[in-house]
């Protein structure tokens, strides 16, 4: 049987967070007595076969000793190729667990290329994969299907039409495809968001603002796709005394060293202390946002609770967590059944494939000589 590959780096901001993700998984799954292949993808774009067993210190300098080249290929004959002294092998897995986190890797970049090079992985399809990593067309495809959340809106240069958000400040500025906490900053009126927005590189490639409501507590909860539908206990994050963001050093650096760092050992209340009815509608928007955004996997989900009155709000989804939300199954599901199901349902699913039927050369032959088509399209004639 083929073995399976766990795939983390990545060309990203959170490529640190990535490999310790990676690391992780990778000794969850061999503990587990699962056959595993780890291949780390560095940041400047090169992929790498890595001895298992490494440490996050190995990748200070990048990949780790021991460490083999490896080729990707696209075409007919693609895939993944260790090169050796005398040819090139194929690395053959049954399928990828995607420990890639923001950026290329969990935007759906990385799904289009293990489509391409007909490797089942997991981390969603590419368009699922690059709807979660869109925080405005996220919370667009939330609004329509009725689940509540917060207005958010596209940051927009001054003078655009409708530039100015319905919403008064202050506002809370966020990267509008980038992951986790990072480039998050919080301002008191739109000429700050735009002047953060300016100089950020987190944020010119586009930013979103929405109201900051620092009397909202942070809930998440994970839900996971096979063998069916299930979720995670609801957990809340423990944010610093200041009531700030929840951020990207509480979320990752809190835990200190070791392998339990990060996310699995951040401050959090597990499970939350909040009345029933409102971890049931948690669960009951969980359960519509993994039927309209069609996410797979073990996604994590993000909503922002108003203690005061009970009100919950979809925030974000997560559809490749830190740590890979593994400490949100404890009490309910082994971590290595969390990843192998993620990995059976990628390689079961398969790769992807275009529909067809829709040529048979019909529009080919009707299109007679593509000079004709160019008429009236080269512009006014002097």
């Amino acid at each position: 049987m083929s073995p399976w590959a766990v795939v983390f780096g990545g060309p990203s901001p959170e490529h640190e967070i990535s490999i310790l993700t990676g690391l992780q998984a990778e000794r969850v799954l061999t503990r587990a007595g699962e056959d595993v292949l780890s291949l780390y993808w560095g940041p400047t774009g090169a992929w790498h076969l890595v001895p298992t067993g490494t440490e996050a210190k190995d990748y200070l300098e990048g990949a780790p000793s021991g460490a083999k080249p490896v080729d990707v290929r696209l075409g007919a004959d693609g895939g993944f190729f260790v090169k050796g002294r005398l040819r090139a092998e194929r690395l053959d897995v049954a399928a990828a667990l995607s420990c890639l986190h923001g950026g290329l890797g969990e935007g759906g970049g990385y799904a289009g290329l293990m489509a391409l090079l007909g490797v089942p992985t997991t981390g969603g399809s590419l368009y699922a994969s690059a709807l979660g990593m869109d925080k405005l067309a996220f919370s667009g495809v939330v609004a329509a299907a009725g689940i509540p959340a917060l207005p958010r809106v596209a940051l927009e240069p001054e003078g655009s039409p409708d530039a100015t958000p319905a919403f008064p400040g202050p506002y809370i500025v966020k990267p509008r495809f980038g992951g986790s906490s990072i480039g998050i900053e919080i301002v008191d009126d739109l000429a700050a968001a735009r002047a953060v927005a300016r100089a950020s590189v987190h944020l010119r490639a586009g930013a979103v603002v929405e109201p900051y409501r620092r009397d909202l507590v942070d809930l998440n909860i994970a839900f996971r796709t096979y063998p069916s539908l299930e979720l995670s206990e609801i957990e809340r994050p423990l944010r610093a005394a200041d009531g700030g963001v929840y951020s990207y050093a509480d979320k990752y650096l809190a835990g200190g060293a070791g392998e339990d760092a990060g996310m699995a050992s951040a401050p959090r209340e597990l499970p939350a202390d909040i009345p029933e009815d409102v971890a049931d509608r948690i669960r009951t928007y969980a359960r519509r946002v993994a039927a309209v955004t069609l996410t797979t996997g073990a996604p994590r989900l993000d909503f922002l609770y108003d203690e005061s009155n009970g009100d919950v709000y979809v925030n974000e989804i997560n559809t490749v967590p830190g740590a890979m939300g593994l400490y949100l199954w404890a009490g309910r599901v082994s971590a290595a059944d969390v990843l192998r199901g993620m990995l059976v349902e990628a390689r079961d699913a398969g790769v992807p494939a275009a529909p067809s039927g829709f040529g048979s050369g019909a529009a080919l032959r009707a299109a007679g000589g593509i000079a004709g088509k160019l008429v009236g399209l080269e512009g006014p004639r002097a």
